[in-house]
């Protein structure tokens, strides 16, 4: 369920505090853990540094970000990759392959 608009979008105060104070544009960076906090239109050209979970992560505010959460633009998870043995053994044949191309292609340049 959506917030109401009569009570506007959510920013934390701290947020608000620390953007009177500096200009946009500007390279300071607000330090920030109020992931919750909704981006609107007076925030662009603010940095901000996200928390996820372990450290801050930077983010340069846009137009386009305008109406969705700081938190949306700091992963909280590490995206390793799928597959497992399988995928192991087609990625290194792939590489083997590529590495005689280029050996091949290296022998026929020197003769």
């Amino acid at each position: 369920m959506t917030r109401s608009l009569k009570k506007g979008p959510y920013i934390h105060p701290s947020i608000l505090k620390h953007m009177s104070r500096i200009s946009p544009g500007s390279k300071t960076v607000i330090k920030t853990w109020a992931r919750s906090s909704v981006i609107t239109p007076e925030m662009i050209g603010y940095t901000f540094s996200v928390h996820n979970g372990k450290s801050f992560l930077e983010v340069k505010i846009m137009e386009d970000m305008v109406g969705h959460r700081l938190g949306e633009f700091s992963p909280t998870r590490k995206f390793v990759r799928h597959g497992g043995k399988m995928q192991k053994e087609i990625e290194l044949k792939a590489a083997e392959a590529g590495k005689d191309k280029g050996t091949a292609a290296a022998k026929d340049e020197k003769k």
